[in-house]
């Protein structure tokens, strides 16, 4: 008897401790970097329509906190430009087996978005006012705001109102988008100038003052939250696989810094939970360009 249970009981533990394994080998079946090929695109991306913004600090080749903080926020917003235009280059073209993939996809952006404008509104811009003692610096940028969100909202709603995934309509969906693109695109692009501009600003901190440090450190450590607090399955994945490392003669390859592991981590493991949407993302886990999934059937465009 002692030992049918010594045998029972080894058997038990085994199973236990393969219960992670199983896990984490499912995952990987779904991980991007094993279902997703890279194919080089040859039809129309996820640089247009809206227009990706060039980084102030490889246009001018300053490094004071302002340029390196408004050239972190371009990257997050082109990644977030790309995942708007991979919507919309694929959203009439969209097979019917997949449009669930897709609404999963698109809710993302809008989630990352949302909580991207949130946390610039309650955390970044308040601390950069109190930084410059001038509540006055992102008053435009409040404004613009404004103009789009309500076409941003009419997007989740028609995407979460949607009784069966056949329901959605590309030509809908284009329609919403197309209320809220200029506004979106020119604050996008507007914000980045006013943050740039702030070096110039009167009350700056100058390099080597607590100002100073306190203002690196605000950007520093709201860059490093801000993404993984809008969602670390969903958010965090469309980021990354929106994110392309050769834009800027691969300047920002390694951007943004993190080991290795990690980052693979973040795209395959934390990616696996919804890996169908992923298909529909501008870049491969490897943050190469390419061809949008949606398309690959589309003769001509």
């Amino acid at each position: 008897m002692a030992g049918t249970k010594s045998t029972s009981s080894s058997t038990t533990t085994t199973v236990l401790l393969s219960i992670p394994f199983l896990i984490v080998a499912l995952l990987l079946t779904r991980a991007p970097a094993f279902t997703m090929t890279a194919v080089t695109p040859t039809k129309a991306w996820a640089n247009e329509p809206m227009k990706l913004i060039t980084t102030p600090q490889y246009a001018t080749k300053k490094t004071d906190i302002f340029t390196s903080g408004a050239t972190h926020m371009a990257l997050l917003h082109n990644s977030i430009f790309r995942g708007y235009n991979s919507i919309y280059q694929q959203a009439a073209h969209v097979a019917d087996q997949d449009k669930a993939d897709f609404i999963g996809y698109c809710l993302t952006w809008y989630r990352f978005v949302k909580s991207h404008h949130d946390d610039e509104e309650q955390s970044l811009f308040p601390k950069i006012e109190d930084l410059l003692q001038d509540k006055t610096v992102f008053d435009e940028t409040h404004k613009e705001h404004e103009a789009f969100l309500p076409g941003l909202a009419e997007f989740e709603k028609y995407l979460s109102g949607l009784k069966s995934p056949s329901d959605l309509s590309g030509d809908e969906l284009l329609r919403i988008m197309g209320t809220f693109q200029d506004s979106f695109s020119d604050h996008f692009h507007s914000e980045i100038s006013t943050i740039s501009k702030l070096s110039e600003h009167a009350n700056a901190p100058k390099e080597g003052t607590p100002e100073h440090t306190a203002a690196v450190t605000t950007f520093k450590t709201w860059g490093k939250a801000t993404v993984t607090k809008a969602g670390v399955t969903d958010c965090v994945p469309f980021f990354l696989l929106n994110l392309d490392r050769t834009v800027e003669d691969g300047m920002w390859a390694n951007w943004p810094p993190m080991p290795a592991p990690i980052r693979w981590g973040l795209v395959n493991i934390a990616g696996a939970l919804h890996s169908g949407w992923w298909k529909f993302s501008s870049c491969d886990a490897a943050g190469q360009p390419k061809e949008l999934w949606a398309l690959r059937n589309v003769d001509k465009l």
